[in-house]
């Protein structure tokens, strides 16, 4: 499936709630079904800079598409962590680069965040994208 069908069906499933409350709950459930990343890649190699909590973040080359992992030491910014793998992993490099973020406003992600949560988010598409370049310049 391609970003932009991913990010239409996260916009659909958020839309199912009411409230933010349900929301959170929902993000939360996400970071518990992130599958985890290898206990060997929690290195300060790996951390990504800018966030409050810890969150590390992997990112691999198979064939011509990345796989990213990540885990983080706190439970919301897990699930935030875990739609952004969600969109971007198994995808090309040249698609991550290429992507809209418009999703992430259209699910009123980074309004509902406090700013520091909000830097992070940044903070992880900038690694997204990064781990994209850098295997997009080795083409």
């Amino acid at each position: 499936m391609n970003i932009k069908k991913i990010q239409d069906k996260i916009i659909d499933e958020f839309s199912m709630f009411d409230d933010w409350m349900q929301r959170y709950e929902y993000i939360i459930d996400l970071g518990k079904k992130l599958p985890l990343i290898e206990e060997e890649f929690k290195t300060d190699d790996n951390i990504i800079k800018g966030c409050q909590s810890k969150v590390w973040l992997k990112g691999e080359q198979n064939d011509d598409k990345i796989i990213f992992t990540a885990d983080s030491d706190a439970i919301l910014t897990k699930g935030i962590i875990a739609i952004l793998i969600r969109v971007f992993s198994n995808q090309k490099s040249s698609d991550i680069l290429n992507a809209d973020m418009d999703f992430i406003d259209e699910i009123g992600l980074k309004e509902h965040l406090s700013p520091t949560r909000a830097n992070g988010l940044v903070s992880m598409i900038k690694n997204i994208k990064m781990y994209a370049l850098a295997f997009d310049a080795k083409k």
